[in-house]
C-alpha cells in the first residue's frame, strides 16, 4: 500500500552535547521518508533550493523514495540551526531559521498522488495541510498529522481545523498540553481527541510514547540507549516507521496501532545514535528486527496465571 508525505527538507546545523554538525540534511520530509522506505512505497512532496546537493537526492532515490515531487526552486533550501541543552536533551534552543525557498511552498499534487491510500501531513503550516487535505481523491484510508507549538500558539483555529479532518494526531507532550489546554496527558489525549482524532500519539523523548486509540491507552518506553548523539529528526523517524507499518500492514486494529508504535520507537532510536540521517540511511532489515526483538523482550514481562492473583498479606 502506498504512502505520502507532505513537509519539508532542509538542511540543518545542530549543536550536541556529542558534538556538532554544519549544513547537515534534515527536515521532517526527509526523515519520514527515509524511516518509512524501509516498510512501504513513499513518495516525498517537498521544495529545495539550487543549493540542495545532487547526493541527497540519491540517497532519498536509494532508499527506493519517489522524488518526482521534490520541486527544485531558484534559491536555497530551507535551513535551520539550533543547540541542545547539556543537561536535557529533550530541550533545544532555536538559533536560526531561514525559509528561504520553503516560504512560497504550495503543493500541488499529481493524480496518482492525490489517489494515495495513505497520507501524513508533516510539520508545515496548517492552512497548507488543510488544502493538500482538500486535494486528495478519495478520502486516504488515513490520514495522519504532525504539529508544533509555533503553529498551536499563531495559527490555532487553522490547526484546529486540520486537527478535527484527519484519524491521527503526532505531537510531543509540550505540543499536546498546549494543544489541549490540560497538563495531565490521559486528559490532554481526551480533549484532542474531542476535536476529531481517533488516534493520538503523544511523544515523550526519552520517556517514551503515549498512544490513545479512541481513549484506549498504551504507554510505551523508550529503547534504552548507552549514548545519544543527535535527537534531531527522532519524532519524525518515529513517525515515519509508525506510518510505514500502517501502509504495509493495512492493520488498523488496537494491536495493529501498538505494534506500529513500538516499530517507530525502533527507528527513532537508530536516527538518534548519530547525526542528521546517517544511522537511519545506513539501517538493515536485520538491524531493525533484532532492536524490535529487544524491544519486545525488554518491555515483556509475565503475567498473571490464569484463575491467580496478586498474593496477599494475612
Amino acid at each position: 500500500m502506498s504512502l505520502l508525505v507532505v513537509g519539508s527538507v532542509a538542511y540543518d546545523s545542530v549543536q550536541t552535547p556529542a558534538g556538532s554538525r554544519d549544513v547537515s540534511l534534515g527536515g521532517s520530509a526527509t526523515y519520514f521518508s527515509i524511516a518509512a522506505s524501509y516498510f512501504s512505497p513513499v513518495s516525498l512532496v517537498a521544495v529545495i533550493g539550487d543549493d540542495f546537493m545532487p547526493e541527497h537526492v540519491e540517497l532519498l532515490e536509494s532508499h527506493a523514495v519517489d522524488v518526482s515531487g521534490l520541486e527544485r526552486r531558484e534559491g536555497k533550501t530551507f535551513r535551520w540551526s539550533g543547540v541542545y541543552s547539556t543537561e536535557d536533551l529533550n530541550e533545544r534552543e532555536t538559533l536560526d531559521t531561514q525559509l528561504n525557498v520553503f516560504a512560497e511552498f504550495k503543493p500541488v499534487l499529481t493524480d496518482q498522488q492525490r489517489a494515495t491510500e495513505y497520507l501524513f501531513l508533516a510539520n508545515i503550516d496548517p492552512q497548507l495541510q488543510l488544502e493538500v487535505l482538500g486535494q486528495m481523491s478519495p478520502r486516504p484510508k488515513l490520514v495522519a498529522l504532525d504539529s508544533m507549538n509555533f503553529w498551536i500558539e499563531g495559527a490555532r483555529s487553522h490547526l484546529e481545523d486540520i486537527v478535527g479532518a484527519v484519524d491521527l494526531v503526532f505531537m510531543d507532550e509540550g505540543e499536546a498540553r498546549a494543544f489541549a489546554g490540560e497538563e495531565n496527558l490521559a486528559q490532554a489525549a481526551s480533549r484532542i481527541h474531542s476535536v476529531g482524532p481517533r488516534i493520538v500519539v503523544i511523544k515523550r523523548g526519552e520517556h517514551g510514547v503515549l498512544v490513545s486509540n479512541g481513549g484506549s491507552l498504551f504507554a510505551l518506553p523508550a529503547f534504552i540507549l548507552d549514548r545519544v548523539v543527535d535527537p534531531t529528526g527522532a519524532g519524525d523517524s518515529f513517525a515515519g516507521g509508525f506510518m510505514g507499518m500502517l501502509a504495509a500492514t493495512g492493520d488498523l486494529t488496537d494491536g495493529g496501532i501498538r505494534r506500529a508504535a513500538v516499530l517507530g520507537s525502533v527507528i527513532g532510536s537508530f536516527t538518534v545514535q548519530d547525526f542528521s540521517a546517517d544511522r537511519l540511511a545506513a539501517l538493515s532489515h536485520d538491524e531493525i528486527t533484532d532492536r524490535f526483538a529487544a524491544f519486545e523482550r525488554l518491555t515483556g514481562f509475565a503475567g498473571l496465571e490464569t484463575g491467580g492473583g496478586l498474593p496477599q498479606r494475612e
